[in-house]
């Protein structure tokens, strides 16, 4: 199998992960194991088609971006008008504090089946935790999340810098933990989720400069675009799924794929 076909499969992968609480990092790594596609190259390769699916992200809330960014233009951070640029900023800044102190560490030791596969299994335990939490909702909308909530969802989003927690689960059980809704706590993952991915994989990319080449380049165009090409296509229903569908029946998926992984390869 050709390495372009190799960057087309899992663009697919990537594109129909992304928005899921099933870790569409964990899928890549796993599916990157079974097609001998590793190394630091490739590690880099599927931070930066991450970036591909989230752009979808981008085009469905191009309004509330927009909004945002008049309002940062204009330095209004009101939080009687809603959700604002600091909501975003108290969300992504634990988890890029971590990953710029230990981004060494994680890309060189967690980068493997065996931690996707105890990150897949812990992270759905977490679901499971939050989707049977009784905690009151005091947030339902997007715009009904407070400043400390944000920052909490922050902190569970850390979790996420071991693949395998998924960030979209990591953060959906943080909102629901904090008290949002469902659909509020997934409207505010995917919102923070270009800025993240966009920094990370930038950041990864300065990183890598020495790995990168013309043949690396083309691949990760390659898997950048199919991943776009897969996210626009399933982006709404997914997203629509995930504020319905309970998280005990992603947990389930994640247990049955850490099983059958470590059955069939590792074991």
């Amino acid at each position: 199998m050709t390495d372009v076909i190799k960057a087309i499969i899992l663009g697919v992968i990537e594109g129909l992960t992304e928005f899921l609480p099933v870790s569409s990092t964990g899928h890549l790594i796993l599916a990157g194991n079974l097609l001998s596609f590793e190394g630091d190259a490739a590690i880099t390769f599927k931070i930066v088609i991450q970036l591909g699916a989230v752009m979808a992200v981008l085009i469905l809330y191009w309004r509330r971006y927009l909004a945002i960014g008049s309002n940062l233009i204009r330095m209004d951070f009101s939080q009687s008008k809603g959700l604002n640029v600091i909501h975003m900023i108290l969300a992504m800044l634990p988890a890029l504090i971590l990953y710029l102190l230990f981004k060494d560490i994680i890309k060189s030791q967690l980068f493997g089946p065996t931690p996707v596969l105890i990150g897949l299994v812990a992270g759905g335990l977490l679901m499971i935790i939050a989707a049977r939490s009784r905690k009151t909702e005091t947030a339902d909308t997007i715009d009904g999340i407070n400043y400390k909530q944000a920052f909490g969802i922050g902190l569970f989003q850390c979790l996420a810098l071991w693949p395998g927690f998924s960030r979209s689960g990591s953060t959906i059980s943080g909102g629901l933990l904090l008290g949002t809704s469902q659909k509020a706590a997934a409207d505010f993952t995917f919102l923070i989720s270009v800025p993240v991915m966009f920094g990370a994989s930038l950041l990864d990319l300065y990183d890598s400069r020495d790995l990168l080449n013309s043949d690396n380049i083309i691949l990760m165009l390659i898997g950048f675009t199919t991943s776009f090409l897969v996210a626009m296509i399933a982006v709404v229903t997914f997203i629509k799924l995930i504020k319905r569908l309970r998280l005990e029946w992603f947990a389930l998926y994640r247990f049955v794929l850490a099983a059958l992984f470590y059955l069939i390869v590792i074991l």
